[in-house]
């Protein structure tokens, strides 16, 4: 899930964010405090956060300061701004070099929700293209892999067909297949059979039977089943987005 680090130099203003909001509601499993914009680096390079909410004005280094240097270690992390009015024109400024938002004292709790939706929803679909990516990118692979995948919505696919197809004894096959993917056919067939599964999950608007049937099972309640068994979650579940 996320991570958000709170930095500011109010220890009430600290305080009032963590306790007005329910952060698991928007996938944020760890909430970490600074004091100052120093100390909040020191924190960020020890682990990236995913948020960084960020007072302007703080001794030590200052709001503008630390946001440039999260923003050349990890271009990618999302920057809210706490301001007061004399520092709007300060936060209008920062949001243009690549900040998400900013938050005008003194701020709600609904304030602070409805930038953390929106934040939650970009990193929800950047996480959505990164598993398409990988998924992706996975199929790619040797002669033994491509052969494999050209079947996978086959339902009689099987050892012995595919040693047919090779012109190998499925014994000798097994092995080859062992050896060069470390582990058994049956257990890379259903593997990206299932990765398979996922992308068409996140790219198509298939229903789960038609799904089914282009990673060669006939049976819905089955392909289901291993589905869940291998994922953690059923495919209608994965397809909602629940891919932590």
């Amino acid at each position: 899930m996320y991570s958000l680090l709170i930095v500011e130099d109010e220890y009430l203003v600290r305080q009032g964010i963590r306790s007005l909001v329910d952060f698991k509601q928007f996938g944020i499993e760890q909430v970490c405090e600074a004091e100052n914009g120093l100390t909040a680096w020191q924190l960020y390079q020890e682990k990236e956060f995913d948020i960084v909410l960020t007072d302007i004005n703080m001794p030590k280094m200052n709001g503008i300061q630390l946001a440039e240097l999260i923003k050349e270690r990890k271009s990618d992390t999302h920057l809210v701004f706490l301001t007061g009015y004399d520092e709007f024109d300060y936060a209008l400024s920062a949001v243009k070099l690549g900040a998400d938002d900013y938050l005008l004292k003194p701020f709600s709790k609904t304030d602070v929700e409805i930038i953390l939706l929106k934040i939650k929803e970009k990193l929800d679909l950047a996480r959505r293209q990164e598993t398409i990516q990988q998924l992706a990118e996975q199929r790619e692979g040797s002669h033994l892999k491509k052969a494999i995948l050209n079947h996978l919505d086959d339902s009689s696919f099987s050892l012995k067909s595919l040693a047919q197809e090779l012109g190998f004894s499925p014994n000798y096959l097994s092995v080859l297949i062992k050896k060069d993917l470390g582990m058994s056919f049956q257990d890379y067939l259903i593997q990206e059979r299932m990765k398979k599964a996922k992308l068409l999950l996140l790219t198509t608007d298939l229903r789960v039977y038609e799904i089914a049937e282009q990673v060669g099972f006939e049976d819905i309640n089955y392909f289901s089943q291993r589905f869940k068994q291998v994922v953690g979650m059923t495919p209608r579940q994965y397809k909602k987005g629940e891919t932590s």
